[in-house]
Order: C-alpha cells, then structure tokens, then sequence
C-alpha cells in the first residue's frame, strides 16, 4: 500500500461530512494526485529520508567531536570525524538536489495537468454558460486554481518527509544522548497547537477575500485594454483608476492582516522555544559540571534540539500555512466540478450536396417561459440569397446559433439537404458553414495564422488566395511583415474594415458550401463597406448564403428576405414584392431610409454582395 493510499485512508472523512472542509479536499487531492504520482512522490521521499538522516548524524557527530577532542584527546579520532562529516554533507546535498527537482517534475506535471482538465472543462461548457460572467473570472481561476494542487502536496510531503523525518530522526539522537533532557522540549508543543487551532479558519477567509480582489483587479485591467479608447473617449481615467485602487487596497490591507495572523504565534512560540533552551542548558549545565557527564553527550543533545525547532515549528504551523493553499483547491475544484453537458454521441457525419436549408417549425428559448422563436418556418435555397430583416431582439442570430450547433431546438426541426441536424455530429455540422459576424474577432498571433484558422493544414497559397479574394492582399502586403504582421489582442493593429476583410479571408479559405453572414457591415464606413461587399460577393459565389442584415439596401437583390419580428417571420418574399405590399417590410425599409446616413451607395457597392451571388 502506498503512502498516499495510506494517508488519504487516515483522512477520509465521514459520511455527510462538508465537501469543502479541510479533511474532504485533503482526501481528494491525496485520491486524485497523489496516487497518480505515488511512485515520483516515493523516490522524493527517499531522498528527505536521506537528507533527515544526514541532518541527525550532524548533530550525533558533533558530540563525538567534542569528545575525540577534550576526553579522548585523539587525532586520528577527529580525523575520523572530520572525513564521515564530508561525507555527510556531500550525500545531503545530493538528496536536496534530487528531492527538489522531483518536486519540481512532480509540480509541473500536475500544474500542466490542472490546466488542461480546467481548459477542457470550460470549452465544453454551453454558449449560455459564459452569458453572465466575466472572462477575468476564469482567468484567475485557472491561474490560481492549476498550481494549488500541487503546491498543497508538496507543502504535506515535505512535511512528512523533511520535516517530520528530520525530527524523529533529531528525536532519537537528543533521547539516545539524555533521555531527561528530552521531556523538557516535548513542554512547548500543547499550547503552541492550541494556539494555532484559533488561527485556521480566519486564514481562509482572509485568503477568499484576497482571491476576490485579484479577480475585480484583473477584470478592472482587462477592460481598460480592451476599452482603451472609450477610456480616452470618456474622459474614464479617473473613474478606471479610482476602481482598480479600491481593489488593490483592499487586497493589501487582506494581506496585511494574514501577515499578522499567520505570524501571530510566533511570539508565543519563540518564547516558549527559548524557555525551553534555558532550561535544557541549565539542567544539562549542572549534569556535566556537578555529575560529570560527558560534554559530547550535552553538546549533541543541544545541537540536535535546536536543529529539531524548526521542522518541528513548522509540523505545527502545517495546518495553518495549508490554509492558503486549501483556498486554491477549492477554487480548482470548483471549475473541475462544474457540470457539463452529456457527451455527444452522435458520429453520424452531414453531407451537404446542394446546400438547401430548412427549418419545420423551430421552437427555442433560452429560458423557460420565454420563447425566442415561436413555430418558424422557412426554406434557404442552395445557391441563393436568402436574408433574415427585423428588430434587435426578434430572433434572427438565434436562427444562427441553432445552425451551428450552438443550442438545441426545443421543438421542430432543422433540415440541411434533408438530412435532420440533431442526428449529425457537430463537428461535421460546423464544417458545413463559414461564419462572418459584425464582431470580428480575431486572435493573437499573426494574419497568416487567422486566415489559416479557417481551415487546418491550408497552405500558403490558398491562404493568399483566400485573402487576394477577400480584397485584403494589397494591404496585408502595405504592412512591412505583411502575412507575418501581428494583429494585436482581438485584431488592434488593424482598422474595423481590414479586420472584416480577414475575417471573410478566413471564411474563404473554409470553402464551405453554406455562408452565414450576421450584420458584417453595419458598424463600417462607406469605403470599408464598399471592399467588404466586393469581397463578400466572391465568398457568396455559388454558395447557399444566410445573411441577415441591418442595411436594407445590401440585401435588394436577394432571392427571399424574411421578416422576423417577436419570433415569427411575418413576412416573405422578394424586395420588389415586399415594398409593393407596403406591410412590416415596407415601414420597416422606409424607416431605415430615413436615418442619419442611411442613403444607398453609388454603384456596385449599394448591392455587392447580393448582386455577385445572384
């Protein structure tokens, strides 16, 4: 039986125990770690084991030292002694250097480990999961979480293994020299584990609360980047450092007080370790002065009583310094806890021939109670246009999510070349589609490395190709890297414009038979507009295209506009037809017309994309 197995049988708490208590989290991470990394943890307790031998023998060789020199009077004697205390020294020095670096293997594997299982956690969570909370929160969760395991076991094995090692091994020196003496430093550990027990509890919530304040410190700096110019545009300096400066307070007069409480017995320790030394010299004083006892003997036991005052001050304060780390287990656990969705079993792969989508009275919501979309119906032909109108709220990106997989109709069904998308994987739903949002997002890295995400394994020159098509080489190739320039957090180095048109690049490449594009000019000026619509043309070219648009006049030429409003599609038809109807679509079009800078585009430009896909 391993020593893990051992020690987490020793802590294994009771049934209905809290699931957060010390003794529960302690018992997971032994069962959960510790085992997996039994054989590693092994060799580095040997190697404490080595070195709490070589720390005993140091304090056992010098009484003998003392004694070869004023009661022996022998040379060759302390010769003998000096040789055996070399190679002492030199064999705990090895064992220090092979205890810390299997640590260290130990740590990184499992830190690797923690990030990866929390990473696969979160990635398989659902969209509506990441709806209302903030990104800053997993961040520091995975950062402060991933390492608190390791840095827990490592505290417990050093424990059991240097320190708790290192005393027994002191011990049995300082009772083999003067079993009396011995009883006296045995007096100072009852009131300092008393003492220490009162402590333990406000660790830990002075620790949350400092983890609290990391997490509103890093939401505070994430969105001063990704703010940065509304910070400037507001005149929010002031406000954005008034935030963070609350928070960095707060976590400092945290850390100020678990400073204090951490370190609160320690006066009482201290004192309690020096009345014990007093009283050891005293007694063994007046037994090699009056009794005649050997000084080797008293010598050795003092040198072995002080070299056994901090690992044993340590054993004492384990629990307390745990605290700490405890709090980051929790926190890990927390996200490792976190209920995912059962696992997709569906292989079934799609195959898309024409590229005709169709939806048979769809029903979602993303709560109960409040329909999103209520029994819609509608049919994209492959090869054409079809466009999605309305207000903000009435459903149309929800008609999205559910082709891509992202939710699950609650009633209905979505039909893609007849075939029923709840029977095909995701993965090979998503292949179907190229996806190109208002929202460009674009990740860190370089502009070959984002158009190449489109499509794993895309060579050079059908990346080049992708983004000749989308209208983007010519600048690209402006850029003194050019494919190799990096486009900063979320595309910052480039203009709203370039990053649509790398965007599209990306879509491109994909080379999928079915376009999704959601609002992917509405935010542009007239000139970006214009090389986003040419370079959407040639992404639509002989492809079923979705689109749904907030600029009626880019959606003109398409082949069937669908009105959406409170769910329903309202209306259909084609833009001629709907005006002439002069219903939702026509009042809806005239109120575009009539907004601030809403007058159509000259040229190719008022109907690019429709046009060349028509």
């Amino acid at each position: 039986m391993s020593i893990f197995k051992k020690l987490a049988e020793l802590v294994k708490p009771r049934a209905g125990s809290d699931p957060s208590g010390t003794l529960t989290i302690v018992y997971r991470l032994l069962s959960e770690f510790g085992r997996g990394h039994a054989r590693s943890y092994g060799l580095a307790f040997a190697f404490m084991g080595a070195g709490a031998a070589c720390t005993a023998a140091t304090a056992y060789l010098i009484g003998s030292a003392v004694n070869q020199v004023y009661v022996n009077k022998s040379f060759y004697g302390v010769a003998a002694v000096s040789l055996a205390a070399i190679v002492i020294f030199a064999v705990k020095g090895v064992a220090t250097y092979g205890q810390a670096v299997t640590l260290a293997r130990i740590s990184n594997r499992i830190i690797a480990g923690n990030q990866k299982r929390m990473f696969d956690r979160l990635v398989r969570q659902n969209l509506s999961f990441f709806t209302d909370k903030h990104s800053s929160e997993f961040v520091a969760r995975v950062n402060y979480g991933a390492g608190a395991a390791s840095g827990v076991l490592n505290a417990l094995i050093t424990a059991l293994g240097r320190d708790l090692l290192t005393l027994i091994g002191l011990v049995a020196v300082m009772v083999y020299q003067q079993p009396l003496l011995s009883i006296v430093g045995l007096l100072i550990m009852p009131p300092a584990v008393l003492v220490l027990r009162t402590l333990i509890k406000r660790v830990r919530q002075i620790t949350m609360t400092q983890f609290g304040g990391t997490v509103m410190i890093l939401q505070a700096l994430q969105e001063t980047v990704q703010g940065f110019k509304i910070i400037k545009a507001f005149n929010l300096e002031g406000v954005m450092q008034e935030r963070v400066y609350r928070h960095v307070d707060a976590i400092e007069q945290a850390s100020n007080k678990l400073a204090r409480v951490q370190n609160r017995s320690t006066p009482l320790m201290e004192s309690l370790g020096g009345t014990a030394i007093a009283a050891v010299l005293m007694i063994g004083g007046y037994s090699v002065l009056v009794l005649d006892a050997t000084p080797g003997g008293f010598i050795s036991f003092i040198t072995a009583f002080i070299l056994a005052y901090e690992p044993a001050k340590r054993i004492a304060r384990l629990n307390l310094e745990l605290q700490s780390g405890l709090v980051g287990v929790r926190i890990l656990f927390e996200l490792l806890d976190l209920p995912t969705p059962p696992a997709d079993t569906r292989t079934a792969r799609l195959s898309v021939s024409e590229g005709r989508v169709r939806f048979e009275a769809v029903e979602f919501a993303y709560r109960p109670g409040e329909p999103v979309l209520k029994a819609v119906s509608f049919e994209a032909a492959p090869h054409k246009v079809t466009a999605f109108v309305g207000a903000s709220g009435g459903g149309k990106s929800t008609i999205f999510n559910l082709l891509l997989g992202l939710y699950r109709p609650q009633a209905g069904r979505i039909l893609i070349d007849g075939q029923d998308v709840a029977e095909v994987s995701p993965e090979s739903l998503r292949e179907a589609f190229a996806y190109v949002g208002q929202d460009v997002f674009l990740f860190h890295g370089t502009i070959r490395e984002n158009i190449a995400l489109g499509r794993r394994g895309a060579s050079d020159d059908a990346i080049v190709a992708a983004a000749k098509a989308a209208y983007a080489h010519d600048f690209i190739m402006a850029f003194p890297d050019g494919y190799d320039t990096k486009v900063g957090e979320q595309g910052a180095q480039l203009s709203g414009g370039q990053r649509q048109r790398i965007a599209i690049a990306r879509a491109l490449v994909r080379d999928a038979p079915i376009i999704l594009l959601d609002e992917p000019t509405a935010a542009l000026d007239s000139e970006a507009e214009s090389y986003v619509q040419a370079a959407m043309g040639e992404l639509t070219k002989g492809r079923t295209t979705l689109v749904i648009a907030h600029r009626l006049y880019t959606i003109a030429h398409a082949d069937r506009i669908h009105v959406v409003e409170n769910g329903e599609i309202v209306e259909a038809g084609r833009h001629e037809e709907l005006l002439k109807k002069g219903q939702r679509y026509a009042t809806f079009y005239q109120l575009r017309l009539s907004e601030p800078g809403a007058a159509e585009p000259a040229g190719d430009a008022a109907d690019g994309v429709m046009r060349a896909a028509v």
